[in-house]
């Protein structure tokens, strides 16, 4: 039986270990602070967002207190974001070496870049579901998977298939050939958790739907463009809206498919952009690595991408702030407007 470590127990970290530990005992978990006291006293509770009293469970864990133990992991998986990722994985090569496999699950392309520095053996998990963390550690999860393991050049095949079959025993997970396929699709998907924590979405009322409507679903369309300019194809994760879906709901007009949006923004719920910037009142966030990236590449392929241009630039203005307050979707619209 392989030795697990999950470096980091934020929704996805603690959802995915949660659901492995019970299948695995020698998956271990590290963090510091609350969740670190959390996870000794209390292990980790996990429910599905629209059953809570249904599904709430329970799992108790194993926490790893002394890094040096991390030299006896098999394979060790980094739950933070790329904002931190350097840092952290830094700290473990401190203390494990490059004996371990990495698995990332990060969003983004950025992690690409930054572990290989670090690391030998670095498997990718584009996670296809969305996690938010009440308090530590009690994390919500809209659906369980389903997670997609892979590798730029398609190397470590042995030991995906082993993640694979370990993980698979707790929550779907499947290897792909297509990793960067995959990667992209997952990032035109995150784009819009910049303009839900712009505008508070779940945290306050939007006052004009068909606004919101309007910029999110551009945004979205906006993406593909982009991706596909890039030379991406559309790589479907779990229950993600297709490249179809998001081209209709851009070009349609808005009575055909004002019932639909409003139907699919009810299941959203709280982004990780949100859960830093609103809920935990930080200052940083994943804009840069998502929708910053996806400038540089519409820039590089010359698309045009004036709703994410106008949101991105908002943000940046914006969420350096501390103490940060919503904006009004209508503000929002003011601005996009004077990219258009």
């Amino acid at each position: 039986m392989s030795r697990i470590v999950f470096f980091g127990a934020g929704a996805i970290g603690a959802s995915v270990g949660g659901w492995v530990a019970p299948h695995n005992p020698d998956t271990w978990f590290v963090d510091q602070g609350q969740i670190s006291e959390a996870l000794k006293t209390k292990g980790i509770t996990l429910y599905e967002g629209d059953r809570k009293d249904e599904t709430m469970a329970m799992v108790p864990v194993n926490v790893m207190e002394d890094l040096s133990e991390l030299k006896s992991a098999d394979y060790i998986v980094i739950g933070v974001k790329n904002y931190s990722l350097e840092k952290v994985a830094g700290l473990i090569k401190e203390h494990a070496g490059d004996n371990a496999v990495i698995i990332s699950m990060a969003n983004g392309a950025e992690n690409q870049k930054i572990l290989p520095k670090f690391f030998s053996r670095v498997i990718y998990c584009v996670i296809s579901y969305n996690a938010w963390m009440d308090y530590p550690v009690c994390v919500g999860y809209q659906k369980k998977g389903p997670l997609i393991l892979g590798t730029p050049d398609n190397s470590l095949q042995a030991e995906m298939r082993q993640v694979a079959a370990e993980f698979n025993r707790g929550v779907e997970t499947v290897v792909t050939d297509h990793l960067e396929d995959a990667v992209h699709c997952k990032i035109i998907v995150n784009l819009t958790n910049s303009l839900t924590t712009l505008v508070g979405h779940g945290f306050r009322e939007i006052s004009d739907f068909e606004i919101f409507r309007k910029l999110l679903t551009n945004m979205l369309y906006e993406g593909v463009q982009v991706v596909k300019a890039a030379g991406y194809r559309e790589c479907r994760l779990g229950g993600m809206p297709s490249w179809s879906t998001m081209r209709a709901g851009a070009k349609l007009p808005g009575f055909l498919v004002r019932g639909t949006f409003r139907k699919n923004v009810s299941k959203m719920v709280r982004s990780s952009m949100s859960q830093d910037i609103l809920q935990r009142g930080g200052t940083e966030s994943e804009l840069e690595s998502l929708n910053g990236y996806i400038l540089d590449l519409a820039d590089k392929h010359g698309v045009l991408v004036p709703y994410n241009r106008a949101i991105y630039d908002l943000c940046r203005e914006n969420f350096g702030q501390s103490g940060f307050k919503p904006l009004d979707v209508t503000e929002v619209w003011d601005r996009v407007k004077q990219e258009l």
